[in-house]
């Protein structure tokens, strides 16, 4: 299947921009900023952080990015934008002498198409994403069992990948002082290792700013947010899995910043070596944005 979506999907970027393109198109090479905002509270967005689990002094440390590469505006509204997205998390399990022992890590990279039609009061966009996902047990997971370490052995590693498209709709708008984005989404996995997980998963979430409430710092504005992602996936049987983030930007919106937050997630473990288990943590976390 994999190999006649992608020329389809090829083919029809090619007559979307066909039909949109005119003289008055303006293209744009390596455009400034994001044409869409990583979704703050997804597990699976471009970003640099880390998030510390108090319960045991664990880490989930982020590293990624994704950019804009070409852009067409077919008026002062209307933008198609293309870009690429590489990034992955680690779960930091220990860090004697200054090392750190990483116990698992899922990676990620792929592409994206956005869509988005500015309006009075806001935006709608829409995101396709191809991503490719692979899990891995890593040098910590190693020591930390009991001898003979042998990863043969049940509960080693699993072959896990996914290839899958996702294409989210997400609203923006203001409301008095309040910045708002509300979405939803739907994700199909067109290669899927083990082959019980089940394809289709669905999501949704919002998020909410205010940079009001808070007086500037060095003529930057201070932004308090709150952003919430749900996921419906099969591993394999359906089951939800939530994540709150709730904090402080220092910094624009639509631009670098430095952030403070404290994180609850509840369902899945968010680590796809341990698909099977169960996660319930609270953390505090730090993240750099770079749109």
């Amino acid at each position: 299947m994999k190999q006649t979506f992608i020329p389809k999907l090829i083919l029809f970027i090619i007559l979307v921009i066909n039909i949109k393109v005119s003289p008055q198109t303006e293209f744009e090479f390596l455009p400034d900023g994001l044409n869409f905002l990583p979704l703050r509270a997804n597990k699976q967005e471009a970003k640099i952080g880390v998030l510390l689990y108090p319960e045991n002094a664990n880490l989930k440390v982020d590293i990624g990015n994704t950019m804009d590469l070409l852009g067409f505006k077919f008026n002062e509204n209307d933008r198609l934008t293309f870009g690429i997205e590489f990034m992955a998390y680690a779960s930091v399990i220990g860090y004697e002498q200054l090392r750190l022992q990483i116990d698992a890590i899922d990676g990620f990279f792929g592409g994206n198409a956005i869509y988005k039609i500015k309006k009075k009061n806001g935006a709608l966009a829409f995101r396709f994403r191809f991503i490719h996902n692979s899990a891995h047990l890593v040098d910590g997971n190693w020591w930390i069992d009991k001898y003979p370490r042998n990863w043969t052995k049940p509960g080693g590693p699993i072959p896990y990948t996914r290839d899958f498209a996702e294409l989210i709709t997400a609203h923006s708008f203001k409301l008095k002082e309040y910045d708002i984005r509300y979405y939803c989404g739907f994700a199909y996995s067109f290669r899927i290792r083990p082959s019980e997980l089940k394809r289709p998963s669905t999501s949704l979430g919002f998020e909410i700013h205010n940079d009001k409430i808070i007086d500037k710092l060095f003529d930057k504005p201070v932004i308090l947010f709150i952003a919430d992602h749900f996921t419906l996936e099969g591993v394999p049987k359906y089951s939800g899995s939530n994540h709150i983030q709730a904090g402080i930007k220092f910094g624009t919106q639509e631009s670098k910043g430095i952030l403070f937050y404290f994180s609850y997630y509840s369902g899945n473990n968010i680590f796809s070596e341990y698909y099977s288990l169960k996660d319930n943590k609270f953390g505090i976390g730090f993240t750099v944005d770079f749109p």
